[in-house]
């Protein structure tokens, strides 16, 4: 039987719109954020999709983020967590390397790649491995990126920009495997900031 998975990016945090680093460091939502995640809430519903399980990371960005888009009870894994950037936690995204990172932060006290890639995707593996139908998790943007690499064999579809604040990835998963069947970029270009006084 065909299962869904919803994996989706936290909304905007101050650290994203302040350029920062932000791994397994944490920022609360902005503004903007929560109007994000709002944003995903009335896609759902719009949609009528009820999950019967909701997942989301450690990290209070993203449990605030779920808490937004669903009143389900959730549980908070550790690895459905970032990836761990080192000492490059909380710096300037200008001291990035160029893509792909690979095993850039592991020399500053950060994870490798592929380690990171498969705790992401053994995580999700056994949320689908339990009794559960039609499940959202709320992850990071690397997290997804790395998750989506790690299935695209299986996948047609891609996206090559870089993954949203609150973009949606739906896969469908069978006799084990995910497949990725449609990405949901929202449009915020109506959402704005209020203007502090």
């Amino acid at each position: 039987m065909k299962k869904i998975f919803y994996l989706m990016r936290h909304g905007q945090t101050l650290f994203n719109k302040r350029r920062k680093i932000q791994g397994w460091c944490d920022s609360p939502l902005t503004e903007l954020g929560i109007k994000q995640a709002e944003t995903a809430a009335k896609y759902f519903k719009a949609n009528h999709i009820v999950f019967d399980h909701a997942y989301c990371s450690t990290s209070e960005r993203a449990s605030d983020t779920l808490e937004i888009v669903t009143n389900l009870p959730y549980i908070r894994l550790k690895g459905l967590k970032e990836w761990n950037f080192g000492s490059f936690e909380g710096e300037s995204e200008d001291l990035n390397p160029s893509l792909p990172y690979v095993d850039f932060f592991a020399n500053y006290g950060g994870e490798k790649e592929k380690e990171f890639q498969k705790r992401v995707a053994d995580t999700c593996q056994k949320i689908m491995e339990e009794d559960n139908e039609v499940v959202l998790a709320v992850s990071h943007g690397a997290a997804c990126r790395k998750f989506m690499q790690y299935w695209e064999h299986t996948s047609s579809i891609r996206q090559k920009e870089r993954i949203g604040n609150c973009c949606i990835l739906k896969f469908e998963y069978e006799n084990e495997e995910f497949k990725l069947v449609e990405i949901i970029n929202h449009d915020f270009s109506n959402l704005s900031e209020a203007i502090p006084v």
